[in-house]
């Protein structure tokens, strides 16, 4: 599951060939308040090193400038802002309770990352601000 380097130079191409057949189903769940399959590792993807697995190293990002990209890509950045929202308007229900464990962290993870590498990046504070007290994750930013 290595990444392929692609003319979009990060192969982005990667996210939205896993997001094609899931992408539906998870805007469903986040509307509905709770996760219920697998697709953290392309809807909120991480930095790379904190996931050991294939999968997590297959949708990792390298750096500042890979997920400047996947936000300035005009299907990837709204899907990744739309998904936030949702998130953003659960209520009633801690990180914990709409992900489960461990994808709560990596959440955590991804809205860190990409709220250092957005211009406009009021909907990953928001996020940080309602589900971690304002806190980023510490790993994350270790790597940025």
């Amino acid at each position: 599951m290595a990444s392929v380097p692609t003319s979009d130079g990060f192969n982005l191409q990667r996210f939205l060939e896993a997001q094609a057949s899931v992408y539906e189903q998870v805007v469903r769940e986040l509307r509905n308040g709770q996760k219920r399959s697998h697709w953290m590792w392309f809807i909120f993807p991480q930095i790379r090193g904190l996931g050991h697995s294939p999968t997590a190293q297959h949708f990792a990002i390298t750096g500042l400038d890979e997920a400047q990209g996947y936000l300035l890509h005009p299907i990837l950045g709204q899907r990744l802002r739309e998904c936030t929202a949702l998130v953003n308007a659960i209520e009633g229900r801690s990180v914990s309770e709409i992900f489960g464990y461990p994808d709560d962290l990596k959440f955590h993870s991804s809205i860190t990352l990409f709220s250092h590498a957005a211009k406009d990046n009021e909907i990953f504070h928001e996020a940080l601000k309602k589900y971690f007290n304002g806190a980023e994750d510490s790993q994350t930013v270790d790597r940025i």
